[in-house]
């Protein structure tokens, strides 16, 4: 019988951490089998300012995934990101020894091991060298250079770079929380996995993925990554701007967004107005929705401009760089009413909301398939690429663990002659008609005090 490859993805994200248990399914779709989610405390845009308050919420999602799952977690491959990530172009070389041969996985190996080793700016570390393009001998273009023959194998990277104490930050809470780190991955690349398809990576296509604390894009052309950028802007913002403008506590502010917020204020009337209990006995507020609307459209303006100049940066301009599929929205910010207008308004792009049920097995949750989980998804579906046993079932990790006890291996080792003299007794107390009522073997109190009589008579 084949081995379950049972995958974990944790996402440490600003506003809440999620760990999700998965596997392929017989139709190669991802099967959710435990999902845990907890708010997320210690984590500042995307950063961990706070050790001991981000392992809590840490363990108290994987406790609840592991609880749904029936699985125990022994590894997870973790999302990355925060303002710390940049990005860079670089281009590297070999000179193979024999041109005749043909390239192997040994030579791109090669390749990659040597861009690792690049010096990067002090406290820096590099996260992923993805390569882009290939040249052999000056033939250019070239995707898959494997099997093919030359001496000079060169090759255009995107070579992702991020702080290595933030880095060693997230790992170590992952670790102080009795979880192995099997992997990171950067987080606009897993949400990429999670929504996109390989026809719009092919047309060109702009991901952004709008979280709490930061803003993700990832640009996608010719089925190669592009760019990747991250600013340090989210949902998190938007819910400070209600706060600060409406005169409410934050608990408020993030409810009405999420139920009546607009990224459109032209949406709402002026007589459209929402009630907010005052707080310990004081007269409740009454706040306009059409100002809770111009609030946010300020803050979504700014943030998708941002994002927009990015996008310019790359090159979008350029018709061989024109992103024909245009935008996908993705993360808990691309659930706000009206945003997909917005940013089809401000870039003049098509735009469409990225939802991870491509790649979900049928029977998943409807919760699942939200664009909240597009990151976690992503991370799973990285972990069974990378065929980590990432989880066990919690019956044989128990089993593996339980002790025995000794009482029931001591009857066996009896010798013969006590086990004779035990056979008279029992017959002796038939003869008697003296016989107790019989016991329950299990009776743990029951069972020491036969024994005791036993070896008492016995000497």
């Amino acid at each position: 019988m084949e081995k379950e490859n049972i995958a974990v993805g944790l996402d440490i994200g600003t506003t809440k951490i999620v760990a999700m248990i998965g596997k392929k399914n017989e139709y190669g779709k991802l099967e959710i089998l435990g999902v845990g989610k907890s708010k997320s405390l210690g984590v500042a845009r995307g950063v961990v300012n706070n050790i001991t308050q981000t392992i809590q919420s840490i363990q108290q999602a994987v406790l609840e995934a592991q609880t749904k799952s029936g699985y125990k977690i022994n590894n997870v491959v973790v999302g990355i990101a925060g303002q710390h990530i940049r990005s860079i172009q670089h281009s590297d070389y070999i000179i193979r020894t024999n041109a005749e041969e043909v390239i192997s996985h040994s030579d791109i190996d090669l390749l990659i091991g040597q861009v690792n080793k690049l010096a990067m700016l002090p406290g820096e570390e590099i996260i992923h060298v993805l390569p882009q393009e290939y040249k052999i001998d000056g033939q250019s273009d070239i995707k898959e250079p494997i099997g093919m023959s030359g001496g000079r194998l060169e090759c255009s990277f995107h070579v992702v770079v991020g702080q290595a104490s933030s880095i060693r930050n997230v790992a170590r809470c992952v670790q102080s929380s009795d979880i192995e780190l099997s992997g990171l991955q950067l987080e606009p690349l897993a949400s990429a996995n999670a929504v996109l398809s390989q026809e719009e990576k092919e047309a060109g296509v702009a991901l952004i993925d709008i979280g709490g604390g930061t803003t993700d894009l990832a640009i996608f052309k010719d089925g190669i990554i592009r760019h990747t950028a991250v600013i340090p802007f989210g949902g998190n913002v938007i819910t400070d701007d209600i706060k600060e403008g409406c005169s409410i506590i934050e608990k408020q502010a993030e409810l009405l967004k999420v139920k009546f917020g607009s990224a459109w204020p032209g949406e709402n009337k002026d007589n459209e107005i929402v009630s907010i209990p005052g707080l310990r006995g004081r007269e409740p507020k009454e706040i306009s929705l059409k100002n809770l609307s111009k609030i946010i459209h300020a803050r979504v303006v700014e943030i998708i401009e941002q994002v927009f100049t990015e996008i310019k940066d790359y090159g979008h301009d350029d018709p061989r760089k024109k992103l024909i599929a245009g935008i996908v929205l993705t993360g808990g910010g691309a659930q706000l009413k009206h945003i997909k207008q917005l940013v089809e308004y401000i870039t003049g792009m098509d735009t469409r909301i990225g939802y991870p049920n491509e790649h979900l097995a049928g029977n998943s949750d409807e919760e699942i398939s939200c664009p909240l989980y597009a990151t976690v998804v992503g991370l799973v579906m990285n972990s069974i690429e990378n065929n980590t046993q990432s989880a066990i079932k919690i019956e044989k990790y128990n089993e593996s663990k339980m002790v025995r006890p000794p009482k029931l291996e001591i009857i066996e080792e009896e010798p013969i002659e006590e086990k004779t003299q035990e056979v008279q007794l029992q017959k002796e107390d038939k003869k008697t008609n003296n016989q107790p009522p019989k016991k329950n073997f299990f009776d743990l109190n029951n069972y020491l005090g036969k024994i005791k009589e036993f070896l008492d008579n016995a000497e």
